[in-house]
Parts: C-alpha cells; structure tokens; sequence
C-alpha cells in the first residue's frame, strides 16, 4: 500500500522505523524485531539504508520481510554515492520485493569511499526525488524543524524542502524533537510557505542516557530542561530510564494526536519492548 494513501485516512497512527543488520551479522535477529512490530499493527515500517553511511546491506530484504509480515515497508534510499545506474538497481530490487514506498535521501558518504565519489550523481536529495518521479514509488523525504545541521538559516533549510515537495515528494517525516513546541512552529512555517504534504511526526522515546547527549549534539536537537532532568536522575539507572523515556514519549504522542497531528513515526532503535509498551499506552486511542 502507498503510504500517502494511508495518511489520507487521517486517523491517528503511528509507525516504527529499524535498521538492518550490517553485511557481517547475523540477520535473523532483526526478522525476529519485524515480527514482535508487526504484531503492534504500526500504519507502517521504515527500512534504514545503513548507518553512518555504511553500504545499505539487507533493506531491500528486510523491506521485503516486511511486507510480508502484512505491513506496509518505506525503504530509506540514499544517494550521496550513487550513479544513475545503481539508484536504477536499487529501486528494481525493491519493486522485485513489492516495496511501493521510498524515502529519498542524500545520505552519508561511505567511511571507505575516496571524496571524489561525492555527488558524482545526485549532489542533493531533490535530484534522487527527480529520478525516481514518475517510476511508480510514493515518495517520502525528511524534514527538520530545528533545521539541518548543515543549512545556516531555517528560512534556507525550508525553501530546499519546498524544492523537494516540486519535485514530487507525496509526504515529508521530521528529524525527531523533544519540544512539541517546536514541531507546531515549524508546521506553522511549512504550511505558510506553501509546503502541503502530510507531514509525519518523528518521536524517539531515549532508553538511554549515554546515547542522547551524541545524537543531539550531532543533530542539534534541542532538549527542554524537564527532559534533561529526567536524564539527570535516571540516565544512569537502566530499568527506570526505559520507564522515564517511554512516559515521555508517550505523553508527546497524546499531544500530538490531541492537536491533530494524526501521523506519529517512533524511532525504535530496533527495540520492540519499547514499541510495544508506546502502543499499550496509546490502545485507548489507536483502536477506539
């Protein structure tokens, strides 16, 4: 199914993202991770395509396992590095897997790529959303509601998004906030310039104290003073990190889903106990 046919709807949902195993490990693992989600009935499950640039090992196969689980699969496609001809492969190896939904990314160089293969291609996301327009995929793109870490101005970061939608994007997701604040201001900005399509919501409830203080100083996410201390007493305790995280995320969606923002995408970090427990918080709401 297209995701931009599910978003028309207009019920509240949510959606899990994970990422496959990298070349070297085992697979079966991450299958067991798709079947615990599935389980949860998420509108749909976005496929990374490798972290930190890596190769995008598994995600046409893990997309495909997906899909076969009975739920909708959005394969992350990057294209920093790509040739015309690889992007040509990679989007036949996911229709061969009967993936309908691609999110259009520039990507990451490989660690172990010479600088010169940069934008041999594609210099920017908007070149992949032009050569995968009208090639049958409903496309998707990200968005950034405390702008890219490498655009200076929002104003800038908002007109390139604008550019992408021209292009052909049928629905953007956000880079995650912990401010909801944040969000309603950006979509305020959007909608006044013109940005249209749905936009989904990026949530990441964090399980881990450690892990928050890198990603956020690599994003530039800004984190509210009642989350950091949530951080500052339970960052070190496991257990009740895990219980603190999942409040709060949960208490973001409710927010959201209060002020019409139907579309909530959870950024699971490929653990399913914490999905799970997101989605019994939110039984009342999702299945009413």
């Amino acid at each position: 199914m297209k995701i931009r046919d599910i978003l028309a709807e207009g019920r509240p949902s949510v959606s899990f993202e994970i990422f496959p195993p990298r070349k070297d490990t085992p697979f079966a693992p991450v299958k067991e991770t798709v079947a615990r989600l599935a389980r949860q009935r998420p509108a749909f499950m976005s496929v990374t395509y490798g972290a930190a640039g890596s190769a995008g090992a598994h995600t046409a196969e893990v997309a495909a396992f997906v899909e076969a689980c009975g739920v909708t699969a959005l394969a992350h496609l990057t294209c920093v590095a790509a040739t015309r001809a690889g992007i040509a492969d990679e989007a036949a190896a996911l229709r061969a897997a009967h993936v309908e939904n691609i999110l259009c990314l520039r990507g990451d160089l490989p660690k172990d790529a010479p600088p010169e293969t940069a934008r041999r291609d594609f210099a920017h996301a908007v070149d992949l959303v032009r050569a995968l327009r009208g090639t049958g995929f409903c496309l998707g793109g990200a968005c950034y509601p405390e702008r890219h870490p490498d655009c200076a101005h929002m104003e800038d970061d908002i007109a390139y998004l604008r550019e992408k939608v021209d292009a052909g994007l049928d629905f953007v997701t956000t880079q995650m906030f912990f401010d909801n604040n944040i969000f309603y201001r950006y979509l305020a900005k959007l909608r006044d310039r013109g940005v249209t399509v749905p936009v989904i919501a990026g949530i990441m409830p964090v399980t881990n104290g450690r892990q928050i203080a890198r990603i956020c100083r690599l994003s530039g996410t800004y984190l509210p003073s009642r989350f950091k201390a949530i951080v500052d007493r339970y960052g070190e305790r496991p257990a009740a990190m895990l219980d603190a995280g999942v409040a709060y995320a949960t208490e973001q969606i409710v927010d959201l889903f209060a002020n019409g923002v139907n579309a909530v995408h959870i950024y699971t970090m490929n653990k399913p106990e914490v999905a799970e427990r997101i989605r019994a918080n939110l039984k009342g709401i999702l299945d009413d």
